[in-house]
C-alpha cells in the first residue's frame, strides 16, 4: 500500500539548481515525553569526547518515528514512562511582521 499524497500548501522552485522547497499540510508534530514532561536526548561517548554529545530527535512530522522511538525508550531503560504525545496548534511565541 502506498502513502498518501500529501497536500502542499507552498511550493517554490529555484529556476537555476531546480531544487524545489515545499511547504506540507500536518496534523501536528508528535513528540516524546517523559512522565508526561518534554524532553531533550543526547548520547555520547564515556571514553572520548570527540566528536562531542549527539543531539537525538524527540520531535516527528509523522507519528510512526515518534511510537518506535518511544518503544525503544521504554525497552532500553526498562520502563513505560515514555510516551508520544500528539502537539496541535498552540502559543505563538515568534511571529514576523508583515513587510
Amino acid at each position: 500500500m502506498s502513502r498518501p499524497k500529501p497536500n502542499v500548501l507552498l511550493e517554490k522552485v529555484d529556476k537555476e539548481s531546480y531544487k524545489v522547497e515545499q511547504v506540507l499540510a500536518s496534523e501536528g508534530v508528535w513528540s516524546v515525553f517523559y512522565q508526561d514532561s518534554p524532553i531533550n536526548l543526547k548520547s555520547g561517548n564515556l571514553l572520548i569526547n570527540y566528536p562531542g554529545p549527539k543531539y537525538k530527535k524527540v520531535n516527528f512530522s509523522n507519528p510512526g518515528h515518534a511510537i518506535n522511538l518511544c518503544k525503544k525508550l521504554n525497552h532500553q531503560f526498562q520502563t513505560a514512562d515514555f510516551t508520544v504525545i500528539l502537539l496541535g496548534t498552540g502559543e505563538i511565541v515568534y511571529k514576523e511582521d508583515a513587510k
